[in-house]
């Protein structure tokens, strides 16, 4: 399981698919979520808002992904 380090909490879903690259706009970040192509912590999402934090668990496209907040 990959690790993604946010810098704030809560942070959207979509803007974590579009910051870390995995898609490549807010625009198809918002569509794959739409569309139930992303779990988060076990579960199909398809509120594109959807408050994250820290130790959530995103999984998209076969990859998992665990948020970790680090602090500046």
């Amino acid at each position: 399981m990959q690790q993604i380090e946010i810098n704030r909490e809560p942070i959207e879903l979509f803007k974590i698919l579009k910051f870390e690259g995995l898609v490549d706009s807010g625009a198809q970040a918002k569509q794959v979520i739409a569309e139930g192509l992303v779990t988060v912590n076990g579960e199909y999402e398809t509120r594109k808002s959807r408050k994250m934090y820290s130790g959530d668990q995103i999984g998209f496209a076969g990859q998992e992904f665990v948020l970790q907040l680090t602090l500046a």
